[in-house]
């Protein structure tokens, strides 16, 4: 099976999904001449950055022989960058410009960054850098003032969860809005890592109907059933067997994080339906027809309150500085139902 993230990566300015702000400066850019020696193209992993910067590439007309892309973190020392610096000065093969995409850029030593920025200061008119980062903060600022610099935002998990849809289609087989919601919750912000979870569902399938129950055996991720005991228990206030669901969550070796995400998501829906029977119409395009029944069943009893969700919330903000992960959700629990 070809490993899906290569299969759809970008080739395109029309292919890239979740950055059209960048995409459409960017094009401006090329269509007015106004091209800079030097980018810097920041942003957590898996949002375009590297598929960006070989569209960029391609569109100034450069050919794959004067692209190079260089990763900073096996190549960070001060004489890889001297012999990029002595290779800048060839001419291109057959473009206009030669392109150097250096990616994880902030793993170059004090010393490379030096060499690099002598470079940035008088480079020769036919060499363009493309600097990807997920550190901003570790490049240097006098790097930075010499880019034209675009940061790339995280793309919302309706527009990850749209975009796995269409690629599950495309290799034939069908997703449901549950299973596909699951995985880019997932897949954190990630493009990339929410299509190899896709992937990895794909394999495992026995059909061409992938279900949110398939998704989460297969990709470890807390049933439906725990969450929805937890918050029955709950807004019960039955510490008990909150307590209990939390404890299967553990030896299940379930992250914490993610059953909170998942937890807090669906309270949260329980709350808006409570109090406006509008948000309904919002809710169907986002839950499967099993969730929308089980948070209509709860908002009705108008049990979950802004206090509930505030404790829970707050817990959650603790588990990532916690020794241990289940102890602040177990606090909370226990503060509700006392």
């Amino acid at each position: 099976m070809t490993v899906l993230y290569r299969t759809y990566r970008p080739s395109s300015w029309n292919d890239v999904v979740g950055q059209e702000s960048i995409v459409d400066v960017l094009k401006e850019t090329i269509k007015f001449k106004r091209i800079s020696h030097a980018y810097l193209f920041s942003g957590s992993r898996g949002t375009g950055k590297t598929s960006v910067a070989r569209i960029l590439a391609k569109s100034l007309g450069t050919t794959d022989e004067d692209i190079y892309e260089i990763d900073a973190a096996s190549n960070r020392g001060i004489d890889d960058i001297r012999e990029l610096r002595e290779h800048v000065s060839v001419s291109p093969f057959s473009s206009i410009y030669k392109v150097y995409i250096i990616d994880e850029v902030h793993m170059l030593s004090k010393d490379a960054w030096n060499a690099l920025l002598k470079t940035l200061e008088e480079p020769p008119k036919h060499v363009i850098f493309i600097l990807a980062t997920t550190e901003l903060n570790k490049v240097p600022d006098t790097i930075v003032s010499r880019c034209q610099t675009f940061s790339f935002k995280r793309p919302s998990r309706e527009v990850v969860r749209a975009h796995i849809s269409v690629i599950a289609k495309k290799e034939g087989y069908t997703l449901d809005v549950d299973g596909a919601d699951l995985i880019a919750l997932l897949g954190d912000g990630s493009f990339r890592d929410a299509l190899g979870m896709l992937e990895k569902v794909i394999s495992s399938s026995k059909d061409k109907k992938l279900s949110r129950s398939e998704v989460e055996v297969i990709t470890g991720a807390p049933k439906a059933i725990l969450i929805n005991t937890f918050i029955q228990n709950v807004i019960a206030k039955n510490a008990d067997g909150s307590l209990d669901v939390l404890a299967r969550v553990e030896k299940a070796g379930i992250s914490m994080t993610v059953f909170s995400a998942l937890m807090l998501e669906k309270m949260r829906f329980i709350l808006l339906l409570q109090h406006s029977p509008s948000s309904k119409k919002y809710l169907i395009e986002r839950v499967s027809k099993d969730d929308m029944n089980y948070i209509e069943a709860e908002a009705s009893k108008k049990a979950i309150t802004p206090t509930i969700l505030i404790a829970l919330l707050e817990a959650v903000g603790q588990i990532s500085r916690s020794q241990i992960e289940t102890l602040p959700l177990e606090l909370a629990v226990v503060n509700i139902c006392a």
